[in-house]
């Protein structure tokens, strides 16, 4: 069964197909994608196909992936997942995306405590990391500030728009 997670002001759940339009609006935004090293999406098809995806990978125990919605009025403002997540070596890494009109609010420092919390508690994790753009001041504030520790700086890894990106990591341990 997909784990519904809740804070104070949101409820972290399963994505599903009624939400292909709220995710092809968050991840074909230039805002949302400049440091997060992915091609804009483009179509409801190619965000359905995605969404079953995820669910793949929850079934498959390699990965999930919450839509992030507010209590308030049941509207989704973003995503957050744990991937890369191997119970063998007890480790995963936690990406999210808000749309910026919600950023600056504490939502996603709110989602980030949560998953860390249902990661080390529920799924027996030991280590969750983050692959942070050097540039992403932003995120990578909110880690620190969260326990992450900064662990070294990866040369030309990721790719953004055809332009290679230095990426910081960071990690927490239980």
């Amino acid at each position: 069964m997909f784990p519904m997670l809740e804070t104070e002001r949101l409820v972290l759940r399963e994505l599903v197909e009624n939400d292909a339009q709220d995710i092809l609006k968050c991840f074909s935004n230039d805002d949302v994608l400049r440091y997060y090293g992915q091609k804009p999406l483009t179509s409801i098809e190619q965000v359905k196909q995605i969404i079953k995806n995820f669910a793949g990978q929850f079934k498959e125990k390699n990965g999930v992936k919450w839509g992030i919605e507010l209590k308030e009025t049941g509207i989704m403002i973003g995503t957050i997942g744990l991937q890369e997540w191997s119970l063998e070596h007890k480790r995963a890494n936690i990406s999210y995306a808000l749309f910026p009109e919600k950023w600056g609010n504490g939502y996603a420092s709110e989602a980030v405590d949560k998953v860390i919390s249902y990661g080390f508690q529920e799924l027996g994790l030991e280590r969750i990391g983050a692959v942070v753009f050097v540039e992403n001041i932003a995120s990578s504030q909110l880690l620190i500030k969260l326990g992450f520790t900064k662990e070294g700086t990866l040369k030309k890894y990721m790719y953004q728009n055809d332009i290679s990106y230095d990426t910081d990591v960071y990690s927490l341990l239980k």
